[in-house]
């Protein structure tokens, strides 16, 4: 996403005779953790007089290291965009491989404050980079005094005794506890996928949908039919040009025959235009019932009726609710498994 203001490719393009103070991480859904540490940041570097610098890093190291990364909670583009608006004056994004993995935190440390004045540096206690993960809160503390940098902490943020993290988030989304989820993330959960041509099954039935790819693995709940707000069309994606209100089925679809492949399928309410092409964000509102199979089209498209009929009490219910799960999107005065 280049058109960010403020971004970066790569530590080495820092701007020299720089002043900053720099937190790093994944941020993979910028939950109420990672905004605890950017709200650090913040002060931290207004206390300094230093430029606020986010550095994340792409691919995710674990696809890296792993071969494999976890499923994602946020779309790498709305992560971006959520980092410019909550994080800091400067968003870095790193290119992360073998080389830079074998990185020790004394040379990562070294290479970022080369020419530039480095003022301090932001970690949460969990908090750990370098080779093999060694340059963890108390290394990075005494390497502070050494290097004559401010090493901020920002204290783990634990919501009914557990800490908010990106890997608690992902479980309780997979099983099926959205509340939760939601305000663990600030924002009630959603993902993005591009709309792709399907098997029209949907509109013969009276019920024509969007079929939703992911360019990446994401994170998703359970099998069944929710109520969904859809967003779209905007060149930022925290500020869609267009919304509607819908009904989607998350699943394997057993009443047809299937390649057991879980599909996302949207029904938008009172809309006929067509999306292929487009990037859809789905906002999960209310999970109504699981998946199941059907004896007959008919039996499923009565329920399917049943279906809308629910979701749009479902969604007036949720835009009457006086508390919303979105958080300010810009943290006043100018969180951490990643």
């Amino acid at each position: 996403m280049p058109g960010i203001p403020g971004r970066v490719e790569g530590i080495d393009h820092l701007p020299r005779d720089l002043r900053f103070v720099a937190t790093l991480g994944i941020f993979d859904g910028l939950h109420r953790g990672h905004a605890a540490i950017l709200r650090t940041l913040a002060v931290t570097a207004e206390r300094l007089r230093a430029t606020a610098t986010v550095i994340t890093f792409e691919p995710h190291p674990e696809a890296v290291l792993r071969g494999t990364p976890p499923l994602l909670l946020c779309d790498p583009a709305e992560r971006l965009a959520r980092l410019a608006a909550t994080g800091g004056d400067l968003v870095v994004v790193q290119r992360f491989d073998r080389d830079f993995a074998a990185q020790s935190a004394e040379g990562f440390i070294d290479r970022l404050a080369r020419g530039r004045d480095l003022a301090g540096l932001v970690m949460s206690p969990e908090s750990a980079f370098g080779r093999d993960r060694q340059g963890t809160l108390d290394r990075i503390r005494a390497l502070s005094g050494e290097r004559g940098f401010v090493l901020a902490e920002s204290p783990s943020l634990e919501l009914g005794g557990e800490r908010v993290s990106s890997t608690r988030i992902r479980l309780l989304i997979e099983r099926g506890r959205l509340a939760e989820a939601a305000r663990s993330l600030g924002r009630r959960y959603a993902v993005i996928g591009e709309v792709v041509p399907g098997d029209r099954r949907g509109r013969e039935m009276g019920y024509p949908t969007a079929n939703l790819s992911f360019a990446e693995p994401v994170v998703l709940p359970p099998n069944g039919i929710y109520a969904t707000r859809v967003s779209w069309a905007g060149p930022d994606p925290l500020h869609p040009a267009r919304t509607a209100d819908g009904v989607a089925s998350l699943g394997v679809r057993p009443t047809f025959a299937s390649d057991g492949a879980r599909l996302l399928e949207v029904h938008l309410f009172d809309f006929d235009e067509d999306l292929y092409g487009k990037r859809l964000r789905v906002e999960f509102i209310r999970r109504q019932r699981g998946e199941r199979r059907f004896v007959s089209v008919w039996s499923l498209v009565r329920q399917m009726d049943r279906d809308a009929a629910r979701a749009r009490q479902n969604l007036a219910a949720s835009a009457a609710e006086t508390a919303s799960h979105e958080r300010p999107s810009r943290i006043a005065a100018r969180s951490t498994d990643c």
